[in-house]
Formats: structure tokens, sequence, C-alpha cells
């Protein structure tokens, strides 16, 4: 039977030991007021660790994490201030693994901090704008402690029982808002050849960003999209709302938006409330290999820090700089890429820091996030580079010819060398 606690009133040290490894929702599902009792309490309790996927809550500063040990599956949002700062453990692993390291032990989870909605009638609570690896975290967890906002919504989907939960501490907060990027002229360029391989009837996997979002606006003329994905913006409500999403011809879930994640604003969750039109899912099934193999005309959107000339993606680091992470772009750019009538897109500027390098580079700076086996299109503000059957040879010519002009020759001296012995 669950205690409630007032927020004041919580004292962690009552439930948590000292080694205690925790594990909350990332994202917009950051429990803010647990994550806020944590770092002022985790010190006194002493020895403690925590994993989270990602952070937009601003909370998780350096000295913010004095008390504690923090891990990460990646730099994403405001944790790439703690990686800068040395604070931050990175475990390389897909956003479709974390629920599994979870459930076997190797990340470890005795106590799980959670974001949920109040209660309807049977005592369910939604899991709100998060459902990736919650439900994985509350059932391996010694210790689950909820924090029931009356601001997050029901989301239909994934729900913790309240019997699942040891201490509920109700607050009324806003949740976590990300706002719309700002989108540049190099976004709606990269976005209008992106836009060219999405049809009608295509199933779309997104994230959030500038060029995502640019993406949606240029494909309000496309009729019965469906969505399956593990991470959603503001952009989603809109297109419903022009009835350019209806998801009517995906084979699966027909009618339905797949989804892990909500990453938007007040908009985004009133949207959401009880809206039978979504339906919020574990990593298990928006990540699945099996399940995505059922989708036709699935098309990927992923985005890069760089690519090189065999058509190699590194999304995480540059140089000393940990600045992203693995997340699920392995899994979907597979998806996209081998889906009847889908393509998979690795979208990114040509340049970066001012146009002073070039982001189409002979040797990446940084680890392989995606093998060029599994690469299909890169898009750049240039134009798109199909690379999927290519040799790579003929690879090094097409990711030229998307370079930024400027260091298309340089490039091309590199490429020689390819080309002659044609690996």
């Amino acid at each position: 039977m669950s205690v409630s606690v007032e927020p004041v009133r919580l004292d962690l040290a009552k439930y948590l030991k000292r080694g205690d490894r925790i594990v909350w929702g990332q994202a917009c599902g950051e429990p803010q007021t647990l994550i806020e009792a944590l770092i002022a309490q985790a010190a006194a309790i002493g020895d403690l660790s925590a994993f989270t996927a990602t952070s937009f809550s601003k909370l998780l500063t350096p000295e913010a994490v004095a008390g504690f040990t923090l891990s990460s599956m990646g730099a994403i949002g405001t944790l790439r201030t703690l990686a800068a700062a040395g604070k931050l453990q990175v475990i390389p692993c897909h956003v479709s693994q974390v629920g599994p390291y979870i459930e076997q032990g190797i990340i470890g989870c005795d106590v799980a901090f959670v974001q949920v909605s109040p209660a309807d009638e049977n005592g369910d609570h939604s899991c709100g704008l998060i459902s990736d690896y919650v439900r994985a975290a509350v059932q391996k967890a010694r210790v689950v402690i909820a924090e029931v906002n009356e601001q997050v919504p029901f989301t239909c989907g994934e729900t913790i029982h309240a019997s699942e939960i040891d201490v509920a501490v109700p607050v009324s907060r806003m949740p976590v808002e990300v706002g719309a990027a700002k989108i540049g002229e190099t976004d709606e360029a990269i976005a209008k050849f992106a836009a060219q391989y999405i049809e009608d009837g295509s199933v779309l996997q997104t994230g959030v960003g500038a060029v995502p979002d640019a993406i949606l606006r240029l494909v309000r003329d496309r009729k019965d999209l469906g969505v399956h994905s593990g991470m959603l913006g503001d952009g989603l409500v809109e297109l419903v709302e022009a009835g350019v999403i209806t998801n009517a011809r995906k084979k699966i879930d027909t009618g339905v938006s797949i989804n892990g994640a909500l990453v938007g604003t007040r908009k985004l969750y009133q949207w959401a409330h009880r809206n039978k039109a979504m339906r919020m899912c574990a990593t298990s099934y928006t990540h699945d290999a099996a399940v995505l193999a059922q989708l036709d005309r699935l098309v990927t959107v992923n985005s890069a820090l760089e690519v090189d000339l065999g058509g190699q993606v590194n999304a995480e680091q540059s140089g000393s700089a940990y600045l992203g992470g693995t997340g699920g772009q392995v899994d979907f750019v597979r998806a996209g890429s081998r889906s009847h009538g889908g393509r998979s897109i690795i979208a990114l500027p040509a340049t970066a820091r001012g146009g002073t390098i070039s982001k189409i580079v002979v040797k990446l700076a940084g680890p392989v996030t995606t093998a060029r086996s599994d690469v299909d299109v890169i898009v750049t503000e240039f134009g798109a580079a199909e690379l999927k059957g290519q040799t790579l040879a003929e690879r090094t010519r097409r990711l030229i010819a998307i370079a930024h002009p400027d260091f298309r020759e340089e490039l091309g001296r590199a490429a020689h060398t390819i080309r002659q012995r044609g690996f």
C-alpha cells in the first residue's frame, strides 16, 4: 500500500539506502519535484547514483549533481553541460536497450522516480509524457516513488497501478516544456530535400528540432500520413488537425499514432489528454524490429554530427566534446531502409562553426553511431545522396556533391585514393 507524502515533507532517507541506484523518467517526463529533493538530500544519504536518458528541465547543473553520480546514454539536452564539465558518465547503448538493461540489472535500479497523471477510476496512473523505459524501472525497483502531477495528461497506453507505487508525492506544476526550435534558411533547405521522400500514406518517424519541424510544415499537402516514432513534438498536433495524419493506411495500429515520448508544450499535452488517436508505448514496441518490419512506406528522419565519405555516421562525439547520443537512430535507420516503399534519412547541415568546418568529412572525429552498411539517404542543404547499394567510390561522388562547395575540392583529393583502389 502506497503512502502519500507532501513535497515539503518528503524525506528520501526514509526510503533510500546508501549506495542505491536510481532511475528516473527522461525528457518532459522528468519528475522535477523528486529530482529537486534528490539534489538537496543526496549528499546526506551518500554514495547514490542515477540514470536518465535525456534531460530538458535545467535542474541538472554540475553543482546540482555534486551529491550523486549521474549516467546516461548520451549528452542530450541539458546533459551536454554536465558532459562538458566531466559530471556525466556515458553508457553507449541504443534507447531500445535501456529497458532490457534495467530488467537484466545491467543498469542498476533500486529506486524508480516517475512522473504520472492522477489515477483513473480503476486506480491506474497514466505514464503521461514518457513511456519508453518507465515500466521496466517500476517493475525492477525495490522502491517506487511517484510524482503524481495534476497537470500531466492521462495519455492512452502505458499505465502504473496505484498498488505498484510505494510513495506518492502529489503536486500541481507544469511539466517540462520544450518549445519549437527556430527554423533557419539552412533548416528549410534541408527539409525541402528530405520532404521529397515522404509520399501519401508514408509512416513517419522523426525527432524534435528545427529540421523535423520544417519537414512537417512541408508535408501538409500529403494524404493519410501515419506515425510510429520514439519521440514527437507540437508539429504532430498541427498535422492531425489539418487532416494530414490519419494513420488510415497503416497495416498495424490503423488509425492510431504510436509514440514513446511527448516532447513539446502545453498545446501538445492538452491534445494528448485521453486522445485515443495516439498511444504511448514502451521501446519494446516503438523500436522493436519485428514491429517495425510490419510497416510499409516507413520514412525515418534522424540527425548527425558528421558523415564520412564512405557513409559512416557519427551522432555522438566531436573530438573531446560529447554532444549527442546513440538514441534510437540505428533501430530506425535499419527499419526505414528495409521497409517496403520506405526510406531512411540522415539530415545534417553541410558545415559547422560558421561555415569553417565541413560535416562531410574524410575521417570521423568521433565514434561510428550508424554503420555505412545500414545508411540509406544523407541530406544536406545542397541535396540528397542516396547511398544504399552504391559502391564506396560512387558514395564519395554523391557525398561530395552535397558537401559545401568550399570543401569539395579538398574532399575530392581524399576520395581519389578510394576511387583508385575501390575501397
